[in-house]
């Protein structure tokens, strides 16, 4: 891992308890060594509780990071960013080591807060592919993610958001959670996605939210530069896949084209359990099609 750097303490402010809050950014420049033929970590800024121990190299070349918070969590009042930009050709797979827990939001303080800024440049291959998120009990979270693709640049990147914490018995027990979505290619906004669910206020058991599910995943998959014909034959060719994979009333699975560059793929589930392997399956049935290559399931660590 070359260039890195570390910072100490991140920036921590009270709220209007007096108590602190983190404000913290996590940083990934990623580059390609065209001698050896493989993605390395080349330059980090790490400020705790974020964290990444090092860049595994995979079988075809591919940086493999797993993105570690060592608080165990989001906490009331935090404010996470996380940005990543990858180099011309470079192939980086991200993944979490455990679901991401949002804690129970306290009185007074402002809602826990992700902030996501990634650049894919030209050619490169950035696969997103992390556990679920789990707000507990009171939480409130927003999120924000922008997505920039350049010229051949390439990406599948799927969320999943649980109901809460199941074995509990807390289904829909959190305030609020927002998540904001944008891709762009090209300088063109391909995507735009806004959820907000606050279920305290909302019935989100409605069939105009939910329904009778409980989790909800979304999966982007994205090359820039293939034309129409080749992601309605994609489209074609998942839509297959998921209707096999559809149980209603168990799961429900969609598949659609995005105005150019890519697709979308959604899922709603009952049981969380059902859901990680059937996003597995259309990524690597998308991958195979799009890249003619199979697709590595990140390796965990703890």
């Amino acid at each position: 891992m070359a260039g890195t750097a570390q910072k100490g303490l991140a920036e921590g402010a009270p709220d209007i308890l007096g108590q602190s809050r983190v404000r913290a950014t996590m940083r990934l420049d990623f580059e390609y060594d065209s001698d050896v033929g493989n993605t390395f970590l080349a330059a980090s800024l790490q400020e705790p509780p974020l964290k990444v121990v090092r860049a595994f190299t995979l079988e075809d070349g591919t940086a493999l990071v797993h993105l570690h918070n060592v608080s165990g969590g989001l906490l009331a009042g935090d404010h996470l960013a996380l940005n990543v930009n990858l180099g011309c050709s470079t192939s980086v797979q991200l993944t979490t080591t455990g679901a991401t827990r949002i804690y129970r939001h306290r009185p007074y303080s402002s809602p826990t807060t992700q902030c996501n800024e990634v650049a894919v440049g030209e050619n490169a291959l950035l696969e997103y592919l992390p556990d679920a998120m789990i707000p507990f009990a009171g939480a409130k979270f927003h999120q924000r993610t922008s997505i920039d693709l350049a010229a051949g640049a390439g990406m599948f990147w799927w969320e999943i958001l649980s109901p809460g914490r199941e074995a509990r018995g807390e289904l829909f027990d959190y305030e609020q959670f927002d998540m904001r979505t944008r891709v762009t290619a090209l300088g063109r906004k391909i995507a735009a996605e806004n959820i907000s669910l606050r279920p305290g206020s909302q019935n989100v058991s409605s069939l105009a939210r939910l329904g009778p599910y409980h989790y909800v995943a979304t999966f982007y998959v994205c090359r820039v530069g293939l034309n129409a014909g080749v992601w309605h034959a994609a489209e074609d060719l998942l839509r297959k896949l998921t209707s096999r994979l559809t149980r209603p009333g168990e799961i429900l699975w969609g598949v659609s084209s995005l105005v150019a560059h890519g697709l979308i793929v959604r899922c709603l589930a009952r049981c969380g359990r059902d859901i990680l392997p059937g996003l597995h399956s259309v990524w690597r049935e998308a991958r195979l099609y799009i890249y003619g290559r199979d697709a590595i399931p990140p390796r965990k660590v703890n």
